[in-house]
């Protein structure tokens, strides 16, 4: 039985397009700005440290490409709970939004700590 999921790279690329069409939809106001702005970059720098994770040079170097995509999760992850709980916007895209951050969190620690894991694996035959 084939998986139904959408691939990583895809998923990534997926997230960054469905928060771009967040922040258009957010209030033209200065917060709204200030918050979707800060959403956005950290958001659509999700899907780019993953790509230049499967072109690193080395595991470390994956690792922290990896790492990297979560910090970005985990900022976007505070960005959406500001834009929800300040009441600038509570729709249901956010609310999806915020589930899938939650999801790739998941997903980029679980591949963070099998990569660390190999690594240790690595380094004790050495």
């Amino acid at each position: 039985m084939k998986d139904e999921r959408p691939d990583l790279t895809v998923r990534t690329k997926r997230y960054s397009l469905d928060v771009i069409k967040l922040f258009v939809s957010l209030p033209n106001n200065e917060v709204g700005k200030v918050l979707g702005r800060q959403m956005l970059r950290s958001a659509t720098s999700v899907g780019a440290h993953y790509r230049e994770a499967n072109r690193g040079k080395s595991l470390p170097d994956f690792i922290s490409k990896i790492e990297g995509a979560l910090q970005e999760l985990d900022e976007t992850s505070y960005w959406l709970d500001l834009l929800s709980e300040s009441g600038i916007d509570q729709s249901t895209e956010l609310q999806r939004l915020c589930a899938e951050t939650d999801e790739l969190i998941a997903i980029f620690v679980t591949i963070a700590k099998s990569a660390k894991h190999r690594k240790k694996g690595s380094l004790a035959r050495n």
